[in-house]
């Protein structure tokens, strides 16, 4: 007689596949992470399923006896979610049982021992390392197997066949040690992703703020180094004045830093609206159109109505800081051109300079902190900029030439009037 034949291996099967589900839906839905009673419910989901499957496709059937693997995946719900998740697991056993044989008490005595001592286990299952849980699991298996057959015998007068020890006594502590290796696994690998993106936050948080104070300190060296020139006393009215616009202005840009990087670093806001992307680009144009008169920089823009979802002052920052540097990196005398596109779902905005441009390695930087093609540049504008895109469901994509500009351009979704 084969023993291990493709009855058993699709009862292993069903128990794989439930596993997996389970890691799945917990790794991508968030309702199952919030709290414990959410992953219990989907633990008692997913194991029922093998569970009934097991008694619908069985390894052999005799006149009295129903072989399978039902017990492994109510044994594995039983170890790792203690009795709240092995309770309805016994009343869906006990159903289904119910259901497709009929009623047998021997079942109904059989499981409900293993609840009570598999319950019991648990805890002190739960507080195993992963090599002891292999053994542990196999071992309280076969001991709650062979507890189940002399209760069996003493209660019904249970005869014992070779079939029914390989598949019940034998077979299941292999099978629950196999599984319990699987779930081993894909917790660790899990746990390691996790740890993996913690570190990766902190690697950023600890660039960012050694980037920051660098940044920082250079503009507050300068204003105390004024001050300090400003205590002398024969110092002229019109130095004093002219030391006190420079430390002001180092002041301003040490203040616009902090802003880019609180801009960066705070979550995006609640009140997302419709915005008027014809009405909010002009916006932005009036407030740089100072500051390109003096850089000797037109502004050309070419804008259509047109509406998408987002926060108004998020959006307005990120073109201001888009366009701010088209004009900055123009170093005589050129221009910044703003358009737009709209089709059926998309609005695409396209900011060209006539700069000096980028090269190559350049533009695969383009966007990372502390860096900048600019003397005092920070990165931190291209960076929130490129972030709050992002957070808008937007894409961006950049081209450049040395000597040619710079040309960014920019699709959001189309705000479609309901």
């Amino acid at each position: 007689m084969t023993y291990i034949n493709e009855h058993v291996l699709n009862n292993l099967f069903y128990m794989l596949v439930s596993i997996f589900f389970f890691y799945f839906l917990y790794d991508h839905v968030r309702f199952f992470q919030r709290k414990k009673a959410h992953q219990r419910l989907l633990l008692i989901a997913c194991l029922s399923v093998p569970i009934i499957l097991c008694m619908k496709y069985p390894i052999y059937i005799a006149p009295d006896c129903v072989h399978d693997l039902r017990q492994v995946p109510f044994l594995l719900g039983t170890f790792y979610g203690g009795w709240t998740v092995s309770f309805p697991l016994l009343l869906i056993l006990l159903l289904a049982r119910w259901v497709m044989y009929g009623y047998q008490f021997i079942t109904v005595a059989v499981y409900v021992m293993m609840f009570v001592f598999g319950s019991l286990f648990s805890p002190i299952f739960q507080r195993l390392s992963r090599k002891q849980r292999l053994f542990a699991s196999a071992v309280m298996t076969f001991i709650l197997a062979i507890v189940a057959t002399i209760l069996a015998i003493v209660i019904s007068d249970f005869q014992v066949t070779e079939s029914y020890i390989i598949h019940f006594i034998l077979v299941p502590p292999f099978a629950v040690s196999f599984v319990v290796l699987i779930v081993e696994t894909l917790r660790e690998a899990l746990l390691v992703r996790s740890k993996a993106i913690k570190l990766e936050k902190m690697e950023v948080v600890s660039q960012l703020a050694a980037s920051i104070s660098h940044e920082i300190r250079n503009p507050l060296t300068v204003v105390k180094g004024f001050l300090q020139l400003m205590k002398s006393k024969d110092i002229l009215a019109e130095t004093r004045e002219q030391y006190i616009n420079i430390a002001l202005e180092e002041l301003n840009r040490a203040c616009a830093i902090i802003d880019d990087y609180l801009t960066f670093a705070k979550p995006f806001p609640e009140k997302i609206e419709p915005l008027d992307v014809h009405h909010e680009l002009t916006k932005v144009i009036d407030m740089l159109r100072p500051l390109a008169n003096m850089s000797g920089v037109d502004i050309v823009s070419a804008l259509m109505p047109a509406k998408v979802s987002g926060n108004a002052q998020y959006f307005r920052q990120c073109f201001l800081n888009i366009i701010k540097n088209g004009i900055e990196a123009i170093q005589n005398v050129g221009a910044v051109y703003v358009h737009m596109h709209v089709d059926e779902r998309t609005v695409t905005i396209v900011v060209r300079d006539e700069g000096a441009g980028m090269t190559k390695e350049e533009i695969a930087r383009f966007g990372e902190p502390y860096f900048s093609t600019k003397q005092k540049g920070t990165g931190l504008g291209a960076m929130v900029a490129v972030r709050i895109i992002e957070m808008m469901n937007g894409t961006w994509t950049i081209k450049s030439e040395v000597g040619s500009g710079t040309t960014m351009t920019v699709t959001l979704p189309l705000l479609l009037e309901k």
